[in-house]
Order: structure tokens, then C-alpha cells, then sequence
């Protein structure tokens, strides 16, 4: 009987998924899709490896649907779809690591109580991210599971880039730069490094940018500096969240305006942002239809913060030889990316006009000084290689 792996990434309102045969050791895409519209009239979609649809369901009157009964009915699809398949492990995305964990883990109930006292830290994800595995293991709680985490990536960073300039004790209870979107980063690095020996090498600026949006420096595939920093809250303006902000707007709100913590998590997690500045929407392809002025405003400020931001990790790097668009917004828009450049032309960036439009895979033109590429990530890919290599290094510990 072949062997299969899951790979899961859930959110607040969504759950990714990716189902991976192993042939040759090596996972092979079989299937995978998307739960949305979670706590108000959940939606399944579901696409061969190919991307044809091969399944849908729609749960109308589904509001108070949970995330264990929606999984229910995903993991049953799953034993079906995969018959002749043995499933041997669930690889899950977890946003936040923490300090100890910069590798992936096999999840058991010391490690889940680890993770749970780190959902303060990334309460936008991390809460939902564990919802996951539990359910997975109350319908197979013998099935390993493995804790994919996002914060990994970065553990190569320098002690100067992840320290914060607050009192020393504070430090050494773990408060300091973590970093995000490493699993989206690490894929990156390695696709990278298949396409473009050279530029995997070199000192490369990759942007993920999306609902959550955040930019790496990569020097020769290892994290040296990223955007965000304690939370998934720091850095890039995002979809609904506010980015980087001056610590005394937060003591203003509370002293002058009354606010409590939770009303600015509030806020700054789910208020802020594209959605935020334009008063109209946090998703950018709305934005760019509509004629309201505030809606170019937030455009434009996005734009501004993610070129001075990467003005910041270029000099973290000592230079810049190319620079990889990745996730929604980065794969999929060439006005962005164009705007992007065309604040970083001083670095030697030229974007060739018409490869940009059909979101080529290469869009700087020859005469560019930095390549320009645009790289579709794959998440659901790199919780499956890591869960692999887990399970393979613990039949191996010698190794």
C-alpha cells in the first residue's frame, strides 16, 4: 500500500490543505483545496493535481459549524479520495515557535501545552492553528502529527536582528524579533535555489505579500533580517492590520482615547491596514476597482511602506541582487509590483513592462543590475517535506 501525508494550514476563517502521495520517497501533489467562509456558510473546494475541480460542497445554513466538524467531513474525503493510500502523518502549519522551537516537532500533549501558552503572541492564528491538530487527533489519535512552524526559518538571524531595545530581562523572557511566514520563505529559498543557482546564492529580498504581508532578506538561502518581529502584527501595512507603528499611538489610545487591550488588538489586528486607511476593504483587488480617492491612498501607502521597508533589509544585506514577488498580491499584481520598483529603480531595478503584466516568471528586463522574479509559494508543499523528514529523522535518530 502507498503511503500519503496531509498537509493542513488553518486559519480563523479558512483551512488549506494539501494531500501528498509519497512515490520515491518524494511527496507528489495529489490533491488539495480550500474550507472558506468558516463561521458563516463554509464552502469546500477541492482540485486534482492537475487543478481541476473534482470536489464541492457548500454548507449554506453552516454558521455555527466548527472547525473539528468541518475537518470531520475533510479527513473522510481524504481516507476515500486516497484509497490504496496508507495516511502516515498530518503536517500542520504553526505560526508561532517561540524561542525552542526552530525546527519541526512531533506534536504530543507536552508540546501542544507549549504551543498553547504561545497563542498570546499570535492570537489571529496560532488558536486556530492548534483547533487543528486537535481535531485531527481526536479522529485518529493514534496518527502522528507534526508541527510545521513559521518562525523557523528566521532562527538563522544574528542576535543583533532579533533583539529589541527593551531591558534585558525583558529579552530573556523571550521577548524579541521571531519572525513570520517562514515556511512561505524556506519553499522560496529552495525553488530558488532549483531555477536560479546563482540569485539563491546572492542576497535576495523575497516579499510575501498578501492578507498578511511581510519581506525577507535571504542571503545565500539563510534569514537575515524580515519585516515582522515579535507578532505577525510588525512590519508591512496588511489586509486589516496596521504593521509597524509607534509604541506611543498604543499609550495614547489607552490614556487619551480609553482603550483597553483588547479594543486595540482589535484594532490594530482587524481594523487597520488596506481595510483600515480606505474605509472600503482590506482586499487590494477592490481596491484597485474602485475611484474613491482613500482607496488609492491605501494603495499608496502600502506601496511606500513596502519599498522603504526594503530599503531597510538592503542595507541589512550590504546590497541587493534580486528580489522575489510571492502569495496573492505578489504573484498575481503587476501594478503593485511595478509601483514596488519603480521606488527601488535607484537599486538598479528595471521591470520589463510586459513580462510584469503577464506575471512572467522573470519581469526585470536584461539590462536590470537586480533580477526581478516572481515565485508562486507553496506552503502545503514545505509542511509536507518537513513532516517527511521528521518522521524519516526519527526512524533514524542516529542520523
Amino acid at each position: 500500500m502507498s503511503q500519503a501525508i496531509i498537509s493542513l494550514n488553518s486559519g480563523s476563517s479558512s483551512i488549506k490543505f494539501g494531500l501528498f502521495s509519497l512515490e520515491g520517497g518524494v511527496p507528489v501533489h495529489a490533491a488539495g483545496g480550500k474550507l472558506e467562509k468558516i463561521g458563516i456558510a463554509p464552502q469546500l473546494t477541492i482540485r486534482d493535481g492537475e487543478g481541476s475541480i473534482i470536489a464541492e460542497k457548500e454548507w449554506p445554513q453552516g454558521a455555527s459549524l466548527t472547525h473539528q466538524a468541518l475537518l470531520d467531513d475533510l479527513y473522510d474525503w481524504a481516507g476515500s479520495h486516497l484509497a490504496g493510500h496508507e495516511i502516515i502523518a498530518v503536517g500542520h502549519r504553526v505560526v508561532h515557535g517561540g524561542a525552542d522551537f526552530a525546527a519541526p516537532v512531533r506534536v504530543d500533549a507536552a508540546i501542544l501545552a507549549r504551543l498553547e501558552a504561545l497563542c498570546p503572541l499570535a492570537p489571529l492564528h496560532q488558536p486556530h492553528n492548534l483547533a487543528a491538530i486537535r481535531a485531527i487527533a481526536a479522529l485518529s489519535p493514534d496518527l502522528p502529527q507534526i508541527a510545521c512552524f513559521d518562525t523557523a526559518f528566521h532562527h538563522a538571524m544574528e542576535p543583533v536582528a532579533t533583539r529589541l531595545a527593551l531591558p534585558r530581562a525583558m529579552s530573556d523572557r523571550g521577548i524579541r524579533r521571531y519572525g513570520f511566514h517562514g515556511l512561505s520563505y524556506d519553499y522560496i529559498a529552495r525553488r530558488l535555489r532549483e531555477i536560479d543557482p546563482e540569485l539563491a546564492s546572492g542576497r535576495v529580498i523575497a516579499g510575501h505579500l498578501g492578507n498578511g504581508a511581510s519581506l525577507c532578506a535571504i542571503h545565500a538561502g539563510r534569514s537575515v533580517d524580515t519585516t515582522m518581529g515579535f507578532t505577525a502584527l510588525d512590519g508591512l501595512m496588511m489586509g486589516t492590520r496596521s504593521g509597524a507603528l509607534d509604541p506611543g499611538v498604543v499609550i495614547h489610545l489607552m490614556k487619551q482615547e480609553g482603550m483597553s487591550a483588547d479594543e486595540i488588538e482589535t484594532l490594530l489586528y482587524r481594523e487597520s491596514g488596506l481595510l483600515g486607511v480606505s474605509g472600503i476593504s482590506s482586499d487590494m483587488r477592490t481596491l484597485h476597482e474602485s475611484d474613491d480617492p482613500r482607496a488609492a491612498e491605501a494603495i499608496a501607502l502600502f506601496v511606500w511602506r513596502a519599498a522603504r521597508e526594503a530599503g531597510a533589509l538592503i542595507s541589512a544585506m550590504g546590497g541587493i541582487d534580486g528580489i522575489v514577488f510571492t502569495a496573492g498580491i505578489g504573484e498575481n499584481d503587476p501594478v503593485i509590483r511595478a509601483a514596488i520598483a519603480a521606488r527601488l529603480a535607484w537599486t538598479g531595478l528595471e521591470i520589463d513592462e510586459a513580462a510584469n503584466r503577464a506575471n512572467a516568471p522573470l519581469i526585470s528586463t536584461p539590462d536590470s543590475r537586480v533580477t526581478a522574479r516572481v515565485i508562486p509559494t507553496d506552503e502545503e508543499r514545505m509542511i509536507a517535506l518537513h513532516t517527511l523528514a521528521t518522521l524519516q529523522a526519527e526512524a533514524t535518530p542516529w542520523a
